[in-house]
């Protein structure tokens, strides 16, 4: 992908992906990939460990996709409100990942311990990143069954919008919208009756640029249909719509794109999100998802913030490969203290490599030491 777009990387086909897995040897696994576009689509895969789901299959976890920053020359303003707060202040952290099998294959590495306390017992989205209609639905039960189990709230990403990623490394997905359609359905089906909080298709808003009047239309309907289908299954679902980031689109220009695709509705979004797989720092991205919010209406709305690796901000250079000198962000919560900013959460497993420090997708051990300690 070129800098002008935001891009989630995933290994394989998507990047930067958690999925999740089950306990058997045929369980599927959704982990994150890595790409350098924005994101890959990962094949079930199984983990060591799964939620404890009691009569269902667990999901599996996939590597999280990586976002290139695209520069804009916006300065993001705009002035907080009152929101609504009905989730609980805790995450679920689902017992299977990449940084969690690396931990426990790794027992006498000398980094284990600050990979292991700062990243591996923190919460992370589970992603599902591989167009699999006949096994989503389970997979999706179990991460939700599991957080439910724990009285916890998990945070899920659908990632397999066609057309994702623009062609680029995380190209992938259903092979067309009615498939897509359908696959949304099954995935529905597995969200229960609890909290939850959905990431709906990272990039899919911000990098729509790539397609047709007609085919941007399509899928915006399609999304927006999306975010419709996960309230009606799960009235207590939180649903958020990709909102890019504070270094890309304008929040006018981006607040037109959701609009579009529904993420002004309440009967099919709650908010946006912002920041996935990328560096921007938490103050810019408050304040440019404020501007958004603003400019979309709707005092129902919120945003969250993927702080996953935001730290130090992002590079001034512009670099989104698994730059050096990034650190840690804030820990996921969803009790910010800031208003109209439902949750920071780690969409992105740091660690996870977006392509320079390993395959797209997979976790190293070393970029992951270097952001935590």
């Amino acid at each position: 992908m070129v800098a002008a777009a935001s891009v989630v990387v995933a290994a394989g086909t998507v990047s930067g992906v958690v999925s999740a897995t089950g306990e058997g040897p045929d369980a599927p696994e959704a982990r994150p990939v890595s790409s350098a576009s924005p994101r890959p689509v990962p094949e079930p895969a199984v983990p060591s460990a799964s939620p404890s789901a009691p009569s269902a299959p667990s999901a599996t976890v996939s590597a999280s996709p990586s976002v290139r920053p695209k520069r804009s020359s916006a300065s993001p303003s705009g002035s907080p409100q009152a929101k609504k707060t009905t989730v609980s202040a805790r995450l679920y952290r689902h017992p299977a990942s990449r940084v969690i099998d690396w931990v426990r294959a790794h027992p006498g590495d000398p980094r284990r311990p600050v990979i292991e306390s700062r990243i591996a017992d923190q919460p992370a989205a589970v992603w599902f990143a591989d167009w699999s209609p006949d096994t989503v639905t389970a997979r999706v039960r179990a991460v939700t069954s599991g957080g439910a189990a724990q009285g916890r709230v998990p945070v899920v990403v659908p990632y397999a919008i066609p057309g994702r990623d623009c062609g680029g490394h995380s190209e992938g997905g259903a092979p067309d919208l009615e498939a897509y359609d359908d696959w949304i359905d099954r995935f529905a089906a597995g969200l229960g009756g609890g909290e939850v909080v959905v990431i709906l298709e990272p990039d899919s808003v911000a990098q729509a640029d790539c397609l047709s009047a007609g085919e941007r239309a399509a899928r915006f309907a399609s999304l927006a249909r999306a975010g419709r289908v996960f309230k009606e299954a799960d009235p207590r679902a939180r649903v958020y719509y990709d909102a890019g980031h504070s270094g890309w689109h304008s929040p006018a220009k981006q607040a037109d794109l959701l609009r579009r695709a529904g993420a002004a509705s309440s009967a099919s979004s709650d908010g946006v999100f912002s920041n996935v797989s990328n560096f921007h720092g938490t103050a810019d991205e408050i304040a440019y998802d404020r501007a958004v919010l603003d400019a979309l209406g709707g005092t129902h709305l919120g945003a969250v913030v993927d702080t996953s690796r935001n730290g130090n901000g992002a590079p001034a250079d512009g670099e989104w490969c698994d730059p050096a000198g990034r650190t840690l962000g804030r820990t996921p919560t969803l009790s910010t203290g800031e208003p109209r900013i439902d949750a920071y959460l780690w969409v992105k497993l740091p660690g996870e490599s977006d392509g320079c420090k390993g395959a797209p997708g997979t976790f190293s051990p070393s970029y992951a030491y270097d952001l935590a300690r």
